[in-house]
């Protein structure tokens, strides 16, 4: 069994001795900290929003981090069920002192976690988060006495969310309506089979597809949203039966997009077609983490605009989307950041984006992704010993390819003419994550063996 603690948050595998899994006491423990981080940050704000997707721990682990909340003398808004990004403007919407969502993300059924908001509804930062982590090792909590407990609040922010999503400037409601589309959706037995259904129906579209909907937490296949586990959405888009085919993780933070032929989008392109869209309305600048594709700053630059790289980690590319004030940003992984309206990657904007981009092209998904830079990404790894020395390793890597453009602001990337390697320390493996990418695959493969073989 595991528990893995960061700066964001706890998550682990349910079950298991203590401090080993996720665990009641554990449970306990880090959501205490968290409260007691809140108090030194805001002490005259006693709300906290929690809110947790449908995985099967998500019940018993909302108990005991509700009740926790209110020992502490917090009053709870429970939004139940409910995506990331719902609960991350649950925050600022109750002008909360911050949140807590219950999901282990693209994570399998047996694990579940903590994310921790601040009063922005954004991850907690790197010394707020350590704050946490060393709040949580120390003994001595002290609960509110009987007359300071807090109080729990239940509501439903799902509409509120849509509303927000469907009155941006940018979604085009009426010409979504106008196109007809049939939109096919698997939300893989979790909150998505709630929110996404809820936001298509306020664009406007009628005719959905819904595979895997009901939120049982029962996963029909692995929750992460790549090629490998989208087989059922992908046949029955080769069937001709829907334009475009929309597939979020668990937490609806991420959005796959498949192809009126069954053919993957490509999660990378989620990102670089909402970012089109957004910049051909708006001028300004992008952003995403080191690991993201080259496109991005291709179709930037294409409109006028400037691109920016953050460290891994939505927390790490929200600030920089703040320095370099950037339009739209996100991550490589379907997750769309847009400021208009919040700053966290949020499934439902990027369905509403994306239809509004389709409706205006007029054309199939699939010769839409044909409109845009074609690269390839490989993802390698190098597994580490003990004797390893990995910021060594890194500074020999810097030094061999020092003709060349070079990023050390998370590990090391290398950027050459035909495309680039990022390598970076794992935070959860003894592993060098080596990403790479090209026109090809092959000279993907190629470009990360070259810098894997001096290593």
């Amino acid at each position: 069994m595991s528990l893995v603690k960061s700066i964001s948050g706890i998550r682990g595998t349910i079950g298991g001795p203590v401090g080993e899994g996720l665990n009641p006491l554990d449970i306990v423990r880090f959501t205490a900290a968290y409260a007691v981080q809140r108090h030194i940050a805001l002490p005259d704000n006693k709300k906290i929003v929690v809110g947790r997707d449908a995985r099967i721990s998500g019940e018993m682990v909302d108990y005991v981090v509700t009740g926790t909340l209110i020992g502490m003398g917090y009053d709870v808004i429970n939004i139940g069920l409910a995506t990331t990004p719902t609960t991350e403007i649950a925050v600022t919407a109750e002008q909360a002192a911050g949140g807590i969502i219950l999901t282990a993300s693209h994570n399998p059924i047996q694990w579940n976690a903590l994310k921790l908001l601040n009063e922005h509804g954004e991850f907690l930062n790197d010394a707020e988060g350590k704050q946490v982590l060393k709040i949580a090792e120390e003994e001595g909590f002290v609960f509110a006495p009987v007359e300071q407990i807090g109080h729990v609040t239940h509501k439903d922010y799902l509409p509120y969310h849509v509303e927000q999503v469907s009155g941006l400037q940018l979604v085009n409601k009426p010409a979504i309506e106008a196109a007809h589309f049939t939109v096919a959706i698997d939300t893989v037995n979790s909150v998505g089979g709630l929110a996404i259904p809820a936001m298509l129906k306020a664009l406007g579209v009628t005719n959905i597809i819904g595979l895997n909907t009901e939120p049982t937490g029962h996963f029909a296949h692995n929750p992460e949203p790549i090629p490998q586990n989208l087989k059922q959405i992908s046949d029955l888009m080769k069937e001709g039966r829907a334009d475009v085919g929309f597939v979020v993780d668990p937490d609806v933070d991420r959005l796959a997009i498949i192809c009126e032929n069954g053919e993957m989008f490509g999660e990378e392109y989620t990102l670089v077609s909402v970012a089109d869209y957004v910049l051909s309305h708006t001028k300004g600048n992008t952003c995403s983490n080191l690991s993201s594709t080259r496109a991005l700053s291709d179709i930037t630059r294409a409109h006028g605009g400037t691109y920016s790289a953050a460290a891994v980690g939505e927390v790490n590319v929200v600030t920089e989307m703040k320095r370099v004030n950037a339009v739209i940003g996100g991550e490589g992984n379907g997750g769309v950041i847009y400021p208009a309206a919040h700053y966290g990657r949020d499934a439902l904007v990027g369905v509403a984006l994306f239809l509004s981009l389709l409706a205006q092209k007029k054309m199939k998904v699939s010769e839409l992704r044909q409109t845009y830079p074609n690269y390839c990404i490989s993802k390698n790894r190098i597994d580490l010993t003990p004797a390893m020395d990995v910021d060594n390793i890194l500074a020999h890597v810097k030094e061999v390819f020092k003709s060349e453009r070079i990023n050390d602001i998370d590990g090391v990337k290398i950027d050459f003419k035909e495309g680039w390697v990022h390598l970076r320390k794992s935070n959860t493996e003894p592993i060098i994550r080596v990403y790479s990418e090209a026109a090809t695959m092959a000279e993907a493969d190629a470009l990360a063996h070259k810098v894997m073989d001096i290593i």
